[in-house]
């Protein structure tokens, strides 16, 4: 049948010669006649030179560009196969380039063929100066401010306690305590009730270079504290003070942070550079040495007891023979009981001082030489002593080998007491 003739191929044309009379640049050539199963093929021109010699290159590159495609049907079966392939080549290399120039983003490197995937930076944290725990480098910066917050039974429960980093308890008069708060990071909302000053407890604020929020004072804690010191006294900045009608005076004077930070920087007070504790990891003991803690102060309403919870690591408070519960606000009616990480017995020599308006002499403690110290912490205790050179210097706590002893991060309660006698404690 005809269809299954196959057509023969185009032969190759010869190249004529150069006529000598009239040359031409291109030489035509006929092509045998195909059968009618096929239409003609288009007219083939091989380009030659002036002597008649053909342009082909045999680099299939070249010859793309002396090509018209008329030629197409001239080119041997390897030669048409090596043009495509050259043309593929190029278009490939073009798209490439074009892609990792233009279109594809950066890669991530690649080691051993694994594809590195970068792990979330973790946040950058900075030891709390005052209780060493990790906390935001900006909110170490901020200005340590103390608090004077009474503890007489009219005063029961305080606020704000529970958020301070350092707390120090010493006998105001009678036989009274009165705790000294000190804030950094935490900024709680509902702190009082405020009370006045002593001389002591500036030496206990001196080192951590804080200001002092308090509603008056001793004479000698005054005179003391307007030369020179940061003093937030109620009775020269009323508007950072509040007084709350649920309570009788003097025991319902309160403040918070939002007034707080704004008297600091009105004084300029925006920074301070605190002498900070060595500060250690939590190691509890697998045996608690110390898991009940009592010290005598004074009377029952003001003795203190303590017991460890090894949850938590940390200590729970009692006083008056009742868990110490702190409030968070007006309308706080169940409260939370206090619970420090490190409690610390410092025997202080304590005398009378000053002849108050109400016939009580104010207390007096000598804060500097040195004496014995009981640290309770991790369910045990460690006895050594305290050092301490002057109202500028830090309270140093050693163990019997002579080193310092390092503290668990938390709050740091602190109580003076005025003979080893009055710290016990229990397995």
């Amino acid at each position: 049948m005809i269809d299954d003739i196959r057509p023969p191929r185009p032969t190759k044309a010869k190249l004529a010669k150069k006529p000598a009379a009239a040359p031409e640049p291109k030489q035509e050539v006929d092509l045998p006649d195909l059968p009618e199963i096929m239409p003609p093929p288009p007219e083939v021109t091989i380009p030659i030179d002036e002597k008649g010699k053909s342009l082909l290159s045999k680099n299939p590159v070249k010859n793309l560009k002396n090509l018209h495609p008329k030629h197409w049907y001239n080119l041997s079966r390897t030669e048409k196969l090596l043009s495509l392939g050259s043309a593929f080549l190029i278009l490939v290399a073009v798209w490439l380039a074009a892609y990792f120039l233009f279109i594809r983003p950066s890669p991530e490197p690649i080691n051993n063929g694994v594809i590195k995937v970068h792990a979330q930076a973790k946040p950058v944290t900075v030891e709390a100066p005052l209780t060493g725990l990790p906390i935001d480098p900006a909110l170490a910066k901020r200005p340590i401010t103390g608090i004077m917050i009474e503890n007489s039974d009219d005063a029961r429960p305080q606020s704000g306690l529970q958020d301070a980093g350092v707390v120090y308890e010493a006998i105001a008069e009678a036989g009274i305590t009165r705790f000294l708060g000190l804030f950094q990071d935490t900024r709680p909302a509902y702190i009082g009730p405020v009370r006045s000053l002593r001389p002591y407890y500036i030496d206990f604020f001196t080192p951590w270079d804080a200001s002092i929020a308090h509603v008056g004072g001793s004479p000698e804690a005054l005179s003391e504290i307007r030369s020179g010191g940061k003093d937030l006294d109620q009775f020269f900045n009323s508007g950072a003070y509040w007084r709350v009608d649920t309570r009788d005076a003097p025991h319902n004077v309160y403040t918070s942070f939002d007034k707080l930070d704004a008297l600091n920087q009105s004084k300029g007070y925006t920074s301070s550079a605190p002498k900070s504790w060595t500060h250690k990891k939590d190691a509890p003991l697998k045996v608690p040495s110390a898991k009940t803690i009592d010290i005598t102060v004074s009377s029952a309403d003001f003795n203190s007891h303590y017991d460890y919870d090894a949850k938590t690591n940390a200590y729970l408070r009692s006083e008056g023979g009742k868990p110490h519960l702190v409030t968070t606000s007006a309308a706080d009616t169940t409260g939370q009981q206090l619970h420090p990480k490190v409690v610390i017995a410092l025997v202080l020599p304590l005398s009378s001082g000053e002849l108050d308006a109400s016939g009580a002499y104010y207390s007096d403690y000598t804060t500097s030489g040195s004496g014995n110290v009981y640290v309770f912490q991790d369910g045990g205790v460690v006895q050594g002593t305290w050092e301490k050179a002057d109202r500028p210097s830090q309270f140093v706590f050693k163990d019997s080998a002579g080193n310092v002893i390092k503290l668990d991060a938390g709050q740091t309660w602190l109580v003076a007491v005025s003979g080893d006698n009055m710290v016990s404690y229990a397995p």
